[in-house]
């Protein structure tokens, strides 16, 4: 049987061909052009009536490598596959149960990745996710939507602090603060047993996710992940999850559990 992750690959393809339908080929409104009419990704940035960078956009991954860079099963080499791949090929700083448990899970083929199983996927992997996001940006409040089984999170820029005794959630709860130009997001209160990549690497309940979300140019988002875990992890680590905008396109609907057959079979070795 294939692997989970060329499982992923084949649905994220299939997906990819329904591109034809609802609003996928409607002009995206007010992108900069060049004097040949061609997008200009590399303008400036667009801001908000209040100054600050408007990070608004349907958002692609950036992390597929070039050909021939595929990894365990023909998963490209990506932070959303692997860790390793935003860490200058060295794995995270696991505490030992955690390096034990990231082993166990790649060599079981992360058949227990709620990727897999169509279960929410947590803030760092709905980032690094091949299926495109969208973000809506206004005063007090960004929301990020993902593709994959309609999925949403909500980050509050309107002051609030963080809570003190949160009930765990898939996704957390996050609040943001400008810095210049960055915005910087701080998540807590995720729940025991998330992934960090798809093969497995652990976040426990005592993570706490600092983003800084910045897009430098209209056409680039840069965001950095850092993870600050003491239960899985010796000291604090960070990746990229730099997204390119995608023009010209919306997100579909997926539903992960929709005619699904492929569970029954994720067995593992």
């Amino acid at each position: 049987m294939p692997r989970p992750s060329i499982v992923l690959i084949i649905a994220v393809l299939a997906a990819s061909a329904t591109t034809a339908a609802q609003w996928l080929r409607y002009p995206t409104a007010g992108v900069p052009r060049t004097k040949d009419g061609k997008p200009n990704l590399t303008a400036r940035a667009p801001r908000t009536a209040d100054g600050k960078p408007d990070l608004s956009g349907v958002w692609n991954n950036d992390g597929v490598g070039p050909p021939g860079s595929e990894g365990t099963g023909g998963a490209p080499r990506t932070v959303f596959f692997d860790l390793r791949h935003g860490l200058n090929g060295s794995p995270p700083p696991y505490q030992p149960w955690a390096a034990d448990l990231a082993k166990r899970r790649k060599e079981d083929n992360a058949k227990d990745n709620p990727d897999a199983r169509c279960l929410p996927i947590g803030p760092l992997q709905m980032m690094a996710h091949p299926l495109p996001k969208k973000i809506l940006q206004q005063p007090g409040l960004l929301v990020i939507l993902h593709e994959r089984n309609m999925e949403f999170r909500q980050i509050y820029l309107d002051g609030r602090p963080l809570p003190a005794d949160p009930q765990p959630a898939w996704y957390g709860y996050s609040v943001g603060t400008w810095d210049g130009d960055t915005l910087v997001v701080q998540t807590v209160g995720l729940r025991d047993g998330l992934w960090a990549d798809f093969f497995g690497s652990p976040l426990t309940d005592q993570a706490k996710m600092t983003e800084r979300f910045r897009r430098p140019n209209y056409g680039t988002l840069q965001v950095q992940v850092t993870i600050d875990d003491p239960k899985a992890y010796t000291k604090p680590w960070t990746v990229s999850v730099n997204q390119h905008l995608a023009l010209d396109t919306d997100l579909l609907e997926y539903a992960c559990l929709e005619n699904e057959k492929d569970v029954p079979r994720l067995v593992g070795k």
